[in-house]
């Protein structure tokens, strides 16, 4: 079994499109996303489209909830969601309403946005707290996946690629962002390839270029001047981003 896994795309779809054609390449038999599909000043719509077309299952993070629900767990949607709300059409809002907060793929894969009970908790990462983030203590790590039996379990939410390894050989796996670069250095997409292999599993976490000054100015022109720092250069944090 080999698939890729994709998280974070943020309304992107200029980086989108630039890790579905390197997914193509890689042989993969399923790709699975893990939610914050929209959600970003460059192409919301064009996002979904691409999204609702793949093979693999697809999950909602939390800016898909709010989107669904209208808004932030009891509060006001802030700009960046009203604008993507704002470009859904009637076949997006029912595929964002219909979509669930985890899945299991092949019987083995486990998929979630932030945590197995939270789409808003993040798992492996804590958050930029002066522009820094930590992997949190194994303890609590491993205390999130308590009860799953699973070789493989999925998260995003954090933007950050990382990949751990459980004592007792399950794998916890964030395969960053594809649309949204915080704090990496770096403006490139991001995404996973995971297989199985004569009885192992491996991850292999890859990086890809695609026209990040355009999407930059493309969230500029919709009014999200702040954004476009962000996409350019992938050197800052979310703060004044949503």
């Amino acid at each position: 079994m080999r698939f890729a896994v994709i998280s974070d795309v943020h309304g992107n779809a200029m980086a989108l499109d630039a890790v579905l054609a390197d997914i193509a390449g890689q042989g993969v038999d399923a790709t699975l996303c893990l939610g914050d599909h929209v959600s970003g000043p460059v192409d919301p719509a064009g996002s979904a489209d691409r999204l609702m077309a793949l093979d693999g299952p697809v999950i909602r993070g939390n800016h898909d909830r709010w989107l669904a629900d209208g808004n932030r767990d009891g509060r006001e949607l802030d700009i960046v969601d009203r604008f993507a709300l704002s470009q859904m059409t009637d076949a997006h809002r029912a595929w964002l309403a219909d979509m669930p907060a985890t899945a299991v793929f092949n019987g083995e894969v486990f998929l979630c946005h932030g945590t197995p009970a939270s789409d808003n908790v993040p798992w492996l990462d804590g958050w930029y707290h002066d522009r820094k983030t930590t992997l949190p203590s194994e303890a609590s790590v491993t205390a999130a996946a308590e009860g799953l039996d699973y070789p493989i379990m999925l998260c995003g939410h954090t933007h950050a690629a990382r990949s751990v390894r459980l004592r007792d050989g399950r794998m916890i796996v964030n395969p960053g962002a594809v649309g949204l670069q915080l704090v990496h250095g770096s403006p490139d997409a991001r995404y996973a390839v995971i297989e199985r292999r004569d009885g192992k599993w491996r991850t292999s976490l890859r990086v890809v270029e695609y026209d990040h000054h355009k999407a930059a100015q493309r969230a500029a022109d919709n009014g999200f001047l702040p954004w476009k720092q962000a996409l350019a250069t992938g050197w800052t944090d979310a703060a004044g981003l949503f």
